[in-house]
């Protein structure tokens, strides 16, 4: 039997499955790194993925996790890694507990907290670094960064040989470098957008736009922590994405208008670069 999940799709050799609708779940999987941004609602295709970085803890982005980790436990699966704002880690423990006693059964998770900052391993050429959103209750968004080696440039031109000989002789001939390859916002006001280079520098950015014209407005918007497409037009220039997914687009907009909207709306020069996440 297949199960659907929303949607399937591919950008920059990097692969994509969920669904995101504001107020109803947003859960985006990276099946190739064994990751996943948010998770309102558990799909059972996401049980076998080993990261889940949660934005914050409104239940349309996580409250799928106490379902996901029963699962888990059920299928005999290691503990599920989960990354949550540090407002979000003692009332998510609570309510672990409350299941605990419930169910009369252990569960066993790991809880990592966003807050710090700090950048989270997910293999040996790849991590995630959290960065600050403004949402209404505390919030974050995750950067896939992928880190590689490369020859130093004053060693180019160089044979192989003598290549060699420098690291015989313990000779750091290599620099590191990070290139971000996927940026995901969850809810957030607009502002955060400029205190994140990297945000902005990533292949792809998933980013908020829950509004698309002039059923709410901005201030509407900006009041519920959230982001209109009238806020993103005027900063299109200054974002070097190659791609732009928006996402959590509210359920008053079906896939035509949807479409529709951002065909009238985005300039012609950034049509190719400007999408929607597809799943609905």
């Amino acid at each position: 039997m297949s199960i659907t999940i929303g949607a399937e799709f591919e950008l920059q050799n990097i692969k994509f499955w969920g669904s995101s609708i504001s107020g109803i779940r947003t859960s985006i999987a990276l099946p190739q790194f064994g990751i996943c941004f948010d998770l309102g609602q558990a799909y059972p295709p996401l049980f076998s993925l080993k990261h889940y970085f949660i934005s914050h803890a409104h239940q349309d982005h996580a409250g799928g996790l106490p379902y996901l980790i029963s699962q888990k436990g059920l299928n005999h699966q290691a503990p599920a890694q989960i990354y949550l704002p540090q407002d979000f880690i003692e009332p998510f423990k609570n309510i672990m507990n409350s299941w605990e006693r419930a169910e009369n059964h252990k569960y066993e998770y790991q809880l990592h907290n966003s807050s710090s900052l700090l950048d989270f391993v997910i293999n040996p050429h790849h991590f995630v670094r959290p960065f600050k959103t403004n949402h209404r209750i505390e919030s974050y968004g995750y950067t896939l960064i992928e880190k590689n080696k490369k020859l130093k440039h004053e060693f180019h031109g160089l044979s192989k040989e003598e290549i060699l000989n420098l690291k015989k002789n313990n000779i750091d001939i290599s620099i590191e470098t990070e290139t971000p390859l996927v940026s995901f916002t969850g809810d957030t006001q607009i502002e955060f957008i400029r205190e994140n280079p990297a945000v902005k520098k990533s292949k792809i950015l998933m980013m908020e736009c829950t509004y698309l014209d002039d059923r709410k407005t901005v201030d509407h918007a900006k009041k519920w922590g959230h982001t209109h497409l009238n806020e993103i037009l005027p900063i299109l220039e200054e974002l070097e994405n190659e791609n732009i997914v928006f996402i959590h687009i509210s359920s008053r907009y079906s896939v035509s208008e949807i479409k529709s909207l951002l065909q009238k709306r985005i300039p012609k020069e950034f049509q190719d670069r400007v999408t929607f996440f597809p799943g609905r």
